[in-house]
């Protein structure tokens, strides 16, 4: 979603369209329709009622005809929550869905909400492909999350640590739960990877 409000505030004090482009990750051309579309309706500074939202829909109204009652996505929130620890896009569509329904609007599909995440996410350049050879690396480690395990006997819960070993190259991984972190168990976990 662009972001109208950080254009404008920026464009306000004088900083330069090449400058505002490079902050907030929108285009040149974005930029400029931003401001001359502000220009045009008469927009000379900013004040509290006028939010992101309210600026997309005064600034560019054909653009709500389009979007036929879909509700907005915030981007930068999803992005945000994506860093922390166990959230996954499914959580955050399906939080989005709930959202969207309890607003009266339609949400996006999941597959139309991963797709345009994914465009969103390429101005951060997360992802470096390392090319690998097949059988020449198998990356280990033990996964970040302990799992529990309720023992049916007792009804303790246990602590289980996951071991994952992938081939980079075929994407293969060999993956098994141990009760510690043991040199052992990573020796044993090894050898069961290995066969």
């Amino acid at each position: 979603m662009v972001n109208y409000l950080k254009i404008l505030e920026l464009h306000f004090e004088e900083v330069s369209q090449r400058t505002i482009s490079s902050s907030t990750g929108h285009s040149r051309n974005t930029v400029s329709d931003v401001i001359q579309r502000a220009k045009k309706l008469g927009v000379e500074s900013l004040n509290d009622t006028m939010t992101n939202t309210w600026l997309e829909a005064f600034l560019f109204p054909e653009k709500q005809a389009v979007e036929k009652g879909y509700f907005p996505i915030d981007w930068e929130r999803v992005h945000k929550e994506l860093q922390k620890k166990n959230v996954t896009l499914s959580l955050l569509h399906h939080e989005y869905s709930t959202e969207a329904r309890e607003g009266g609007k339609i949400p996006y599909a999941y597959r139309t909400f991963c797709e345009n995440y994914g465009k969103y996410a390429k101005k951060y350049k997360l992802t470096m492909p390392i090319r690998r050879k097949p059988g020449e690396v198998m990356e280990v480690d033990w996964a970040g999350t302990t799992l529990k395990i309720n023992d049916r006997s007792t009804g303790e819960t246990i602590p289980a640590y996951v071991f994952i070993a992938t081939l980079p190259y075929s994407q293969f991984s060999y993956v098994e739960a141990f009760l510690d972190m043991k040199s052992a168990n990573w020796l044993i976990a090894h050898i069961h990877a290995l066969e």
